[in-house]
């Protein structure tokens, strides 16, 4: 899957992976092969970051 690269398109689409199908970032990352070094500073460069209790970027 090619993930949008408007980091406001990116975030939608993570969260909606994380809420419909994946308990934590780390499993996400994993199942898409995803950097998730990479996936986390492109959203923190537009003010998001992962809340693990949460289970979502915002």
């Amino acid at each position: 899957m090619q993930l949008p690269e408007d980091p406001f398109m990116l975030m939608s689409v993570i969260n909606l992976k994380l809420r419909d199908f994946y308990s934590n970032l780390d499993e996400l990352c994993e199942d898409m092969d995803i950097d998730k070094k990479e996936l986390c500073s492109k959203l923190s460069a537009a003010g998001f970051e992962y809340s693990e209790e949460n289970n979502k970027f915002w």
